[in-house]
């Protein structure tokens, strides 16, 4: 169905091409999952299928890249619409319309379906993805999922032969991911649609892939494989695998349920051993943040509700739920976009967030939103850096230094509109931390990150926290939380539902538990880390 034929992508001004010699076939009605670190050309490859590249997005294309027949190269993604659908890492950038029931339509209003077809296609994919109480709903008023689902959607009522999908679980919670998956298995086991797909958050969907194909490197000819087998000597890998590899279990398990099979004996082992506790906040210190029964409301909507909750210097809070609970409203509420309907929120020494000029907040309180392009303005890397050392009346090279060690690899004179979305992230934390602000807000930090790079984001944070700022984090990502947070807040329709550390909180909420969790129960093991510290002490 898709064909690669020594396909290589070049940029205007890159020193190196994006891809390059990249060779092999993705046969019909299969999902194949795209995996690799961050910046391997990912998006590029996927790009190249659709028709974006080059078309859209410039640079050079040699080899070839067929599709159902057609070559990509001379046939527009106007001209491939019909046989590909697409959905990029950002939603937002992919909606044409107002309204969830519109943008469901346009793809099939552009093709020129008939009426009859289109209100079937439509009822169909609202009840297929959950979204039939959105229906009406303007997308602008979504959460980050609810718009990754729409987005799925206003590709799926087109029926294409080839679903091209970058990212298509990151902004979801653990629910909504399994739906979304649900959905795609069902298209390509009955329907026989082929689906080729990026993501970073392999624990959720590697088990259900019938290919992965691997980029190890920039440039690097790529590894095509059975799951198990590519797993085996990927450098990206979920915390199953490499529990697996721990346990030199062959071959590797890929889903909770075949690891739980064989970890009986890892069980026994690990039964007398006890995982390291958590570090203890200082509950004497003054806190950085306080919100007393507060509630929020946008619009006719009160999406917070007389929640409470306090935050001390040192301490790292993971704020979980489903999309659409007020995770996102709860730290926008925080640097003051919203003001309180009722309640209380303080931030520093008592400051109003909402009555605080932005200058003065931003030593207090600092946040990375879910999109980071809201927080970047500047031509460049080296422009984004030193804007944010003179408003921070930081040393000069600060910033650069932070984007440096989150993710090597980022030149100064790259936009940051040509960077994937692990990388922009990288640059928005740095350009916050630049303040070194006292309560540092991240919202889904870890969207579009590989493990590495999620794992120099965990250092940097546990440096921070240890240095007394105070984190909060919203999160759909279950093994951050696990690995990073003192204590885990779940919210519910703008309600805290439950408020505790961490293990007690995620082991459990069958929805929000680690991998390894999950595969050691009812051992009290949250992450990799920990369980190969106990396996090293105890031989």
């Amino acid at each position: 169905m898709i064909r690669f034929e020594q396909v290589s992508v070049r940029y205007d001004n890159a020193a190196e091409p994006a891809v390059a010699g990249v060779d092999l076939t993705v046969p019909e009605g299969e999902l194949c999952l795209l995996v690799g670190p961050s910046g391997v050309g990912k998006s590029t490859l996927l790009g190249a299928v659709s028709g974006l590249v080059p078309h859209f997005t410039g640079g050079v294309l040699s080899g070839r890249v067929t599709v159902a027949g057609r070559d990509t190269r001379t046939h527009k993604p106007r001209e491939l619409a019909d046989v590909v659908g697409t959905v990029g890492q950002d939603p937002l950038s992919h909606f044409v319309t107002d309204t969830v029931e519109d943008e469901l339509a346009y793809g099939m209003e552009s093709l020129g379906l008939a009426p009859a077809t289109m209100r079937r296609r439509v009822e169909e994919t609202l009840d297929l993805l959950g979204l039939a109480e959105l229906r009406d709903r303007p997308i602008a008023t979504l959460s980050g999922g609810q718009q990754q689902r729409v987005a799925i959607g206003s590709v799926l009522t087109v029926h294409p032969k080839v679903l091209v999908l970058d990212e298509p679980t990151s902004a979801l919670d653990p629910g909504a991911a399994e739906e979304v998956l649900a959905v795609l298995q069902r298209l390509v086991h009955d329907l026989g649609t082929t689906v080729l797909m990026a993501e970073h958050r392999l624990e959720r969907v590697v088990q259900y892939a019938d290919q992965v194909i691997l980029l190890p490197a920039p440039g690097a000819a790529p590894v095509q494989g059975a799951p198990a087998d590519v797993m085996a000597l990927s450098p990206v890998h979920p915390p199953v695998v490499a529990l697996g590899r721990l346990a030199g279990w062959s071959p590797l398990p890929l889903s909770v349920r075949d690891a739980r099979r064989r970890a009986g004996p890892l069980r026994e082992r690990l039964a007398d051993c006890t995982p390291p506790a958590a570090p203890v906040v200082p509950a004497a210190a003054a806190p950085v943040a306080v919100l007393d029964r507060l509630s929020v409301r946008r619009g006719r909507t009160e999406v917070l509700r007389q929640v409470s909750l306090t935050v001390r210097p040192g301490e790292t809070v993971a704020l979980m739920g489903r999309n659409g609970a007020g995770k996102s409203t709860l730290l926008s509420t925080l640097v003051g976009l919203h003001p309180a309907a009722s309640g209380t929120v303080t931030v520093g020494d008592g400051v109003v967030p909402s009555r605080t000029r932005p200058g003065e907040l931003i030593r207090q309180v600092g946040l990375v939103p879910q999109e980071p392009r809201d927080l970047l303005y500047a031509d460049t890397v080296a422009g984004e850096c030193a804007a944010a050392d003179q408003d921070a009346h930081a040393a000069p090279g600060t910033c650069r230094a932070l984007v440096t060690a989150l993710l090597p690899g980022v030149h100064d004179a790259a936009h940051p509109r040509d960077l994937s979305e692990g990388q922009r992230l990288a640059l928005a934390l740095s350009v916050v931390l630049a303040a070194r602000p006292p309560l540092l807000l991240l919202d889904e930090p870890t969207r579009g990150l590989d493990y590495a790079a999620k794992g120099r984001l965990v250092e940097r944070l546990r440096a921070l926290a240890a240095e007394g700022h105070a984190i909060v984090l919203a999160t759909h990502d279950v093994e951050l939380a696990a690995e990073l947070a003192h204590r885990v807040v779940i919210l519910a329709d703008g309600e805290v539902v439950a408020d505790g550390p961490t293990a007690e909180v995620v082991v459990s909420s069958p929805a929000f538990a680690p991998q390894v969790s999950k595969i050691l129960a009812p051992l009290p093991w949250l992450t990799v880390p920990q369980v190969a510290s106990a396996l090293e002490e105890s031989s």
